[in-house]
């Protein structure tokens, strides 16, 4: 028979579902040699259970309940309150009242208690649900405790724990309640304990709050706590607060809130003994459960009693090193306009193609660039990559040097070896040797990577089983070669330094700032910006058929060729779209994710933007916006070659200037082809394996295909090799991966844990400016429109996009907003040069743009200076 009410010392780590997770975390903490706990017992969710199962009016309102989304606040206040009166007047089962009386007598009726709930959604190690439900302190009697059962049971339905489950994605009718009841301890002080920095999450670094009476003042927000920081046994840190009021437990029960004496405001809550005994309690509750923790606890009588211990939910987890030593680690997200998490399958294909030092923390990848700042030279090569990349890395890795505390520093003379190859990594940036001026070789490279990709496509179709992942191991080295070509990156290389040689000199002659930029507009064999003025095109064949432009205005499913060609003009409209896919429909957002959705498999996804550009465009807008950018650049280049002839030796400054202007306009847009060629390998290498999918499915090894994305490649491999698979290993990554969706991924992190933000360094800014790194000139107002999925666009002619980050599949939107505004980003990311080459005034690497911008407000971007004003 299932236990109605379990002691602490009873429970068992099985039991979440029983006591909850907070009842969990006491039933443990009590079992950890020399740490006190006030003595108490758990009331489980099988009570809650017992008293709930017959009452039809409380099942028909939590069928309600589960219908309702987190905006239907009106609707969910109704419903949670008629719940909360059915469970406050509900009758606690006899069965309960015996056992609850049973325990209450072995530990002291005529004593006080808190009682407090425990759901089973709640300190969990990817939820905290934290102030949730409700506590009770001081509560003395048992009629009373039972009373504040009840109410702890009611408090499973506040608005705020129902809209927190909706929003979190948990089954209201699958979350049950369990209620703690615990002996009160009247502590002359009390506080909390996190054993990671929650600022920095810094795992060293150990964070105290402490304040005088009940925890309740500093939970509440009634006081401001003295906070001290701990870092291996030495007091780090002390901020002592003006503590003006306390809350003390009466002596008929309840709490009362005082005021704290004047002289008492200001003393320190704990002496430096208290402190590091404390931290060391904390350190050794932190060993037992295996991960930070956020522990509450109080003293008295000089003794500290932990109350509750909790993970800590929102730190980012570690890249994985282990070998004792400091390192350092630089997003590869950031770097790579993708800062979502990449499934498994993903990371493996991202893990086999590059060189650099990889590690996995979160879903994401992380370059360790700890050799790279160790010697003079290779930091010098690795800040200049990262200037280009994202300025904020740049001041955050400048950080860690500056501090001195954490790389050691190696004389000059091994730069080759700590360079090595795993720059590749971080940028293609480094000594390139000097490249012909000639177009043709952007050309022949473009042809050598189209002619591979075609072989790849030919040799791959007779394929399968164990041959094709050798087959895929070995075109990637294919691949590889193409990608590390030296010409390769010297061909954009050659273009990235004469655009900086433009932008300083320009302005040092003539003080003309960012010059390039104009001079970069509408280049030819740019990929990306080229399928963003392709798919005007393909709105300009659909344009004189009003009756494919209201079927596609409905069309919701992926199947909607069959319906289309029956209307006027829809044979046209699908040769078009088919066409456009045949070059581009390998892109997707997030592409680097080998398992995300191409635009070859659900075309769909390019409707709503096909019918923006008829709505906001005329006809022939593509040539018209190509040939508008190019002559804007040869006037720039006129104006400019014009002005510096004039100069003290201006013939030979001009002709300087005209060669570097060639090398940007010859060689800038081939920036964009490496990755298109990537991306075109991964989706002949992903039609394959989902082929290999399909037989599993039949085989019934796996339940849908898409379930290798949660295998890495040799998982995946074994897989087909041997027909067999841990079915719960998919469901267990599903979850990691749900999990690693509500991480904000660090631009820096240590191996200690911390996040290291780097800042931008800037006088002269109007007061309530946000600042981001100026890449594409000019000054634009407008309406702004923060959109966080491409999917969702709805936007206007003169609209200003605002989000997280846009890679090539964001370009399409590109032709008809007037500026841009992302969180991530750099002088050379995708967006950036996009947005020159279509000359749209642009600043990235805004750090919570989409959160201080409001969607539809007015915004001006400066892209010259690199800020935004709030209008």
């Amino acid at each position: 028979m299932t236990s109605l009410v379990l002691g602490f010392q009873e429970m068992d780590r099985t039991q979440l579902l029983l006591v909850g997770g907070k009842g969990l975390n006491l039933g443990e903490l009590s079992k950890i040699e020399g740490i006190q706990v006030p003595e108490g017992f758990c009331v489980t969710t099988a009570g809650y259970q017992k008293a709930i199962e017959q009452n039809e009016t409380y099942h028909a309102l939590l069928d309600r309940l589960t219908m309702l989304k987190a905006e239907d606040r009106a609707q969910i206040g109704e419903i949670s309150r008629k719940i909360r009166q059915i469970l406050r007047e509900a009758e606690i089962p006899s069965d309960v009242m015996k056992a609850v009386t049973h325990y209450l007598s072995r530990f002291g009726e005529e004593h006080a208690y808190a009682v407090r709930s425990s759901a089973t959604a709640e300190d969990l190690p990817h939820a905290s649900f934290a102030g949730q439900q409700d506590t009770y302190l001081n509560i003395i009697g048992k009629e009373a405790i039972l009373q504040h059962i009840s109410q702890c049971w009611a408090s499973l339905f506040t608005d705020r724990a129902v809209i927190y489950r909706i929003q979190n994605g948990f089954d209201h009718s699958q979350v049950y309640i369990s209620v703690i009841v615990q002996r009160m301890v009247f502590p002359q002080a009390s506080g909390i304990l996190f054993t990671a920095d929650p600022i920095t999450s810094n795992r060293k670094l150990l964070s105290i709050d402490a304040g005088f009476g009940l925890g309740e003042a500093l939970v509440s927000g009634l006081v401001s706590a003295d906070s001290y920081k701990v870092c291996d046994e030495q007091i780090v840190e002390k901020r002592i607060a003006a503590k003006k009021l306390a809350v003390y437990a009466r002596k008929e029960g309840g709490t009362v809130t005082r005021p704290i004496d004047p002289d008492q405001q200001k003393a320190q809550t704990l002496t430096e003994q208290q402190i590091l005994q404390l931290a060391r309690t904390g350190r050794q509750i932190e060993a037992y459960f295996g991960c930070p923790q956020d522990i509450e606890w109080c003293l008295a009588h000089d003794t500290f009693y932990m109350v509750q211990s909790r993970p800590i939910t929102t730190l980012y987890p570690i890249p994985e090193a282990n070998d004792g030593e400091n390192h350092v680690y630089v997003s590869v997200g950031h770097q790579q306009m993708m800062t979502d998490p990449l499934k498994p399958l993903g990371l493996s294909f991202y893990l086999l193609v590059t060189p650099a030092p990889m590690r996995k923390a979160g879903g994401r990848l992380f370059v360790d660039v700890t050799a790279m700042l160790a010697t003079p030279d290779s930091r010098e090569n690795l800040f200049n990559a990262m200037e280009q990349h994202d300025p904020l890395m740049k001041d955050a890795l400048m950080t860690v040097i500056e501090r001195g505390d954490f790389i050691k520093s190696l004389p000059n003379n091994n730069k080759e070896q700590s360079l090595g190859k795993s720059n590749k990594g971080v940028s293609s940036a480094g000594l390139q040797a000097p490249i012909e001026n000639d177009p043709t070789i952007v050309t022949d490279l473009i042809k050598r990577n189209q002619t591979s990709v075609e072989e790849l496509k030919q040799n791959i179709r007779t394929k399968s089983g164990s041959d094709l992942f050798d087959f895929i191991l070995e075109d990637i080295q294919q691949l590889k070669k193409i990608l590390f070509d030296p010409q390769s990156s010297a061909v954009f290389m050659a273009a990235i330094d004469a655009s900086s040689w433009i932008n300083e000199n320009m302005k040092k002659w003539l003080g003309e700032k960012n010059a390039a930029d104009t001079l970069s507009q509408s280049v030819p064999n740019n990929i990306t910006s080229e399928m963003g003025l392709a798919l005007l095109d393909v709105a300009d064949v659909i344009r004189p058929f009003p009756e494919v432009i209201e079927y596609l205005q409905q069309v919701k499913e992926d199947h909607f060729e069959d319906d289309l060609v029956k209307c006027k003009g829809g044979q046209e409209t699908l040769d078009a779209i088919h066409d456009y896919l045949s070059k581009y429909g390998m892109r997707c957002t997030g592409e680097i994710d080998i398992t995300r959705t191409r635009w070859s498999e659900k075309p769909t996804t390019l409707i709503p933007m096909i019918l923006s550009n008829i709505k906001n465009l005329e006809p022939h807008a593509s040539h018209r916006k190509f040939e508008q950018g190019r002559q804007e650049a040869l006037k720039k280049e006129q104006e400019l070659l014009d002005r510096l002839k004039v100069l003290p030796d201006g013939e030979q400054k001009a002709k300087e200037t005209k060669r570097k202007i060639d090398l940007i306009r010859n060689f800038i847009g081939y920036r964009e082809y490496p990755k298109y060629g990537l991306v075109n390998r991964y989706f002949v290498y992903k039609q394959a394996l989902l082929k290999e999918a399909e037989q599993l499915v039949q085989a019934g090894v796996i339940h849908e295909k898409e379930d290798i994305y949660y295998l890495t490649f040799e998982e995946l491999h074994e897989v087909v090799r041997t027909n067999q698979l841990d079915y719960g290993i998919i469901g267990k990554r599903k979850d990691e991966y749900k999990w690693y969706e509500k991480l904000t991924p660090p631009r820096v992190i240590t191996s200690d844990g911390e996040i290291i933000a780097g800042k931008y360094k800037r006088e002269h800014l109007p007061a309530e400016a946000i600042a981001g790194l100026p890449v594409s000139s000019g000054v634009i107002e407008g309406r702004a429109r923060v959109i966080l999925h491409m999917e969702e666009a709805d936007l206007e002619d003169g609209d200003i996009l605002v989000t997280t980050f846009t890679d090539p599949s964001w370009t399409p939107l590109f032709v008809f907003i007037k500026g841009l505004v992302t969180e991530v980003g750099g002088l050379m990311t995708h967006g950036a040069v996009i947005a020159r080459e279509y000359g749209l005034p642009a600043v990235v690497g805004v750090e919570n743009a989409t959160k201080l911008i409001q969607d539809g407000q007015r915004i001006r971007v400066h892209g010259t200076e690199g800020y935004i004003e709030l209008l």
